[in-house]
């Protein structure tokens, strides 16, 4: 089963890399989100908001889980063959790579062209931070930060837990990860409600990002740094980041182009001074935003290869017991 997995979610890469997630097709996680938030209106009231939020959660894992192993097994039924399809396409709907790069790219394209306010429009699409008065330097961290954390969380943390459960963990880490983003935040309305849905997403990050990180490093030479510099960098910054597992991308991206990520934020005018990631060797620029896609490409395929390398290896070993 471990190899139907394998095979499943290269099928899955593959497709991502090819036609990423079309605007107009139906997708899981649109459908996912639209039930956390029914959810959230009926249950975010009154008493025991934990224990709510807890509920909430379980109920979409649930309807997550409980559809996607109902395809899986039917598929599988009629053919091994069209259970690697069905599970393929259902890995698909939960990585973001070729997403994840357009963004960043549409981020890009207008400050090649030195349009600022084009830029930060693209920009506040996909950062939660106030991008209005953000200067040259300030998207570009803001653009390469979203680039190395999602590396983990949209692309090699659902094909890690793609490989120890198949489709429906995948579908299942995608489900987690949507409720946090919706309801995980640090504010008086979600601290409690969003509690589970947060630790959650901590638990089942904590692996593949720290896995990701390495596969990080591995992807190329540091630009400004000797290798024994870079990897002091990315363990003596990744814990400083106030996500358990965020800071591990961002210290290793800043560490291999020699920049120094975090600092200063504004939310809604609130000031945020989050701890700093990397060494300031070099300023900031745009281009640094196509060399963090380039890193997350690279990064991604060598966390494929240790993926083979650890299933191949659990395939041989089940098999001999």
């Amino acid at each position: 089963m471990i190899l139907y997995h394998l095979i499943a979610l290269t099928f899955a890469w593959i497709l991502d890399k090819l036609i990423g997630d079309p605007p107009n097709w139906p997708h899981p996680v649109r459908w996912m989100g639209a039930l956390i938030h029914k959810l959230e209106q009926a249950l975010n009231k009154g008493r025991f908001r934990k224990l709510k939020g807890g509920f909430m959660l379980l109920i979409v894992l649930l309807a997550t889980g409980g559809i996607t192993f109902f395809i899986t097994w039917l598929f599988y039924g009629i053919h091994p063959v069209a259970g690697i399809l069905a599970e393929g396409i259902l890995i698909f709907t939960a990585i973001a790579q070729k997403s994840l790069k357009e963004a960043a790219l549409e981020v890009y394209e207008p400050l090649a062209k030195g349009d600022m306010e084009t830029a930060r429009v693209q920009l506040s699409y996909i950062v939660g931070r106030d991008t209005d008065r953000l200067d040259e330097p300030g998207v570009v961290r803001a653009a390469v930060e979203t680039v190395a954390e999602n590396t983990s969380d949209g692309i090699t943390a659902p094909l890690f837990w793609t490989l120890i459960g198949g489709a429906p963990l995948a579908l299942i880490y995608r489900a987690i990860n949507t409720c946090d983003s919706m309801v995980g935040h640090m504010n008086e309305r979600y601290l409690e409600f969003g509690w589970a849905s947060a630790r959650a997403d901590d638990i089942l990050n904590w692996i593949p990002s720290r896995l990701t990180s390495v596969c990080i490093m591995l992807s190329q030479k540091p630009e400004h740094a000797p290798y024994e510099e870079a990897w002091g960098i990315l363990l003596r910054d990744a814990p400083k980041h106030p996500s358990p597992n965020s800071g591990w991308g961002e210290a290793a991206v800043a560490a291999l182009l020699g920049v120094q990520l975090g600092g200063i934020n504004f939310y809604k005018d609130v000031i945020s001074n989050r701890a700093t990631m990397g060494k300031p060797m070099v300023m900031l620029e745009k281009e640094h935003i196509l060399k963090s896609i380039s890193i997350m490409n690279k990064a991604v395929f060598l966390f494929l290869l240790l993926l083979w390398t650890g299933g191949m290896f659990l395939d041989l070993a089940f098999t001999r017991i």
